[in-house]
Formats: structure tokens, C-alpha cells, sequence
């Protein structure tokens, strides 16, 4: 088979590559050159197009660098500086996954007459009576199938992950055996548009006008604090926030920058049953859960999945089991199967 395999540089994509061949697959990589800015970091920096070029080289397979800079700008870039305008808290990696690598670069591949697309994540494509399931990698401490959970069908009909059933110690071990110089490489961090040495701040500052604001106490309405970025406050941290005089921790619960005012209180305070969903967001991955299906809820890469039932009348929301801290309007939740908690089922949007 005919195989385009995304590589980004690191060691995970580079062993992808590798098995792939291994098992007898014409192997193509290429390397997405997305972001090209003075803060040229992350997943896809000048170093990791070279790694990736090297390991190609030793495993004698074509490689290419595709260039998607204005559709990474246009469909990751800009709605993440557009949110924080809106004191949304906005996910880049999952939007990248979803515009650029399972969207561009898998129509690109079809155009050249490749069978399949494969990518180094941490998540397996678990065929069931024909069809295809997006489930969680073995290693549970790496696996990614959250990043991946806006996939359906049809493109996990075209999807190869080969690394899904390794641990990470496997791949090094893989990598090591046959002579990759991404062998040793730590995992990449940090977002590639944001240069780690400054970080979000410079950068939105960069884009846009950040809002001061005061820091209240939802239940007393005492000032306790102020901050020169509300974009920055995301509902739910803790972090920054100063205790109330009764000497417990507060967290955000809502900022507000038309009244240049975030709301923190006590985790008890805070803790919601409920989160609505942006209903233009939500998609599943076949047919559509009906009102009151049960699910695992995930709202983070490496989250705790919390058992829900997934709610649909004029609009959609979920209802938790157990009380969890609040989530922040433009995080994504990722539905994972009752039934089986590996099976990723659709995803959507927080909303307001």
C-alpha cells in the first residue's frame, strides 16, 4: 500500500515511518511547514523539518515539506487570538489536527494517489464488522486520542496509526534499534506559534489589546486582586489567584472583559453539574448519540473522562455525574463509548 506519512521531526513519526516500511508499504514521508514567525518553535520548527529529512534519509524513503503557513494562520492562528478577544480559551493543537493534517493534508494525499495517510500519535483505528473506531493508544500516560477526536469515519477509514499499540519506551527502543537520531528526542511541549521563552502573553500582545481587570469574590464582591490580562484567566485555574482572607484558594469561575472583571470563588463555590455545548461544533465520529446516551467525558489532553449523559433539545449540554471544576467556553470535550471506554464517539465545543 501507498503510504503518505506525516513527519513532524520527533521520534514518534519517525518510527511510524520506519514500521510502515518494515512491513512492506511504499512509504512517503512529508513535513508540514506551518508557522514561519520569529518564534519558530514547537512541533514543526526548522530543526525538527531537518530531523525529519535525516530520518528519511537513513531509511531511504522520498521525503517532502509541504507548505500550509496561511491556512495554519488562517484556521489556527487567527481564531486563537480571536477567542482570547472573546475570553475563550481555545485549544490550537485540536484545530490543527482538524484543518490542517486530517483535513488538507489528507485530500493532498488522495490527489497523489496514496491509499492512506499515517501519523506518530499515541491512538490506535480499531476495525469492528467493518468499521472503523478511533481508541485509545496502550500507553495510557502518552495517548492522544483526544487531540484526535473530531475524526469520523471517513477519514479513519483513511488513517494509520502504527505506533497505537507501543508504549513510548517501545517506540525509543524501535527507534534506537534501527539507528533514528530522533531516538532520544524529548517530546515536543510547547505550541509551535508561541515562542516558549515569552509565551502567550507576548504573543497576544503582539496581536492584540490585552484588558486589566479586577480579580472579585463572587460571594462577597470583594476586590482581591486585579490582573493586567483577563484574556489570560481561564475558567477553572487557580493559578494567580490570590487566597480569600479566610486563607482558602480561589478559582476563576467567569471573566468578564466588558466589565473588566473575573470572578473567582471557592472550589465548592465553583463547581458545576452542568456544561453547555456549542451546538455548531458538536460532531460524532458515525451516526449521532441520541438525547440522554451516556458517555465518558474527556475536556483534556491527559483528563480524568467523567461519566455523563449527553443532553439535545434547543441546544446541546452535558450533564456530569459528580461535580468538576468549571470548564472554559472553547475547550473541546471528546465522548468516549460507555459501553467501551477506549471508543471515541464525537466531540464539541464548550460554550457560554
Amino acid at each position: 500500500m501507498k503510504v503518505l506519512v506525516a513527519m513532524s521531526g520527533g521520534v514518534d513519526s519517525s518510527v511510524a515511518a520506519a514500521l510502515l516500511q518494515e512491513a512492506g508499504h511504499e512509504v512517503v514521508g512529508a513535513t508540514l511547514k506551518l508557522w514561519g514567525g520569529a518564534s519558530d518553535s514547537g512541533c514543526c520548527s526548522v530543526a525538527d523539518v531537518d530531523d525529519a529529512r535525516r530520518v528519511a534519509q537513513t531509511l531511504g524513503i522520498d521525503h517532502h515539506v509541504f507548505n500550509y503557513t496561511e491556512e495554519f494562520e488562517a484556521h489556527v492562528v487567527a481564531p486563537f487570538v480571536r477567542d482570547h478577544a472573546r475570553a475563550m480559551s481555545p485549544n490550537p493543537c485540536i484545530e490543527c489536527n482538524r484543518h490542517i493534517k486530517f483535513d488538507l493534508l489528507v485530500e493532498r494525499a488522495r490527489r497523489l494517489g496514496f491509499a492512506a495517510v499515517a501519523t506518530g500519535h499515541h491512538a490506535r483505528v480499531t476495525w469492528r464488522e467493518g468499521v472503523a473506531h478511533l481508541t485509545r493508544g496502550v500507553d495510557r500516560a502518552k495517548d492522544q486520542s483526544y487531540v484526535l477526536g473530531y475524526l469520523q469515519r471517513d477519514r479513519l477509514e483513511q488513517l494509520m496509526l502504527p505506533i497505537g499499540a507501543l508504549t513510548k519506551d517501545e517506540v525509543r527502543a524501535h527507534a534506537l534499534r534501527l539507528g533514528l537520531r530522533t531516538w532520544d528526542k524529548p517530546d515536543s511541549q510547547d505550541v509551535c506559534f508561541i515562542e516558549a521563552s515569552k509565551g502567550r502573553e507576548a504573543f497576544l500582545r503582539s496581536r492584540m489589546e490585552l484588558t486589566a481587570a479586577q480579580l472579585v469574590d463572587r460571594e462577597s464582591g470583594e476586590v482581591v486582586g486585579h490582573t493586567d490580562a483577563a484574556e489570560l484567566m481561564t475558567v477553572g485555574q487557580r493559578r494567580g489567584v490570590v487566597p480569600g482572607r479566610d486563607g482558602v484558594r480561589r478559582f476563576v469561575a467567569r471573566v468578564d472583559l466588558g466589565a473588566r472583571r473575573v470572578e473567582v470563588g471557592r472550589l465548592q463555590d465553583v463547581m458545576v453539574t452542568r456544561l453547555a455545548l456549542s451546538s455548531a461544533s458538536v460532531t460524532f465520529a458515525g451516526e449521532a448519540l441520541g438525547d440522554g446516551a451516556g458517555v465518558w467525558a474527556q475536556w483534556s489532553a491527559h483528563g480524568q473522562p467523567r461519566r455523563a449523559t449527553l443532553r439535545h433539545g434547543d441546544d446541546w449540554s452535558l450533564e456530569l455525574f459528580e461535580p468538576a471544576r468549571p470548564v472554559a467556553a472553547g475547550q473541546t470535550v471528546v465522548f468516549y463509548s460507555l459501553a467501551d471506554e477506549t471508543v471515541v464517539e464525537g466531540a464539541a465545543l464548550v460554550g457560554r
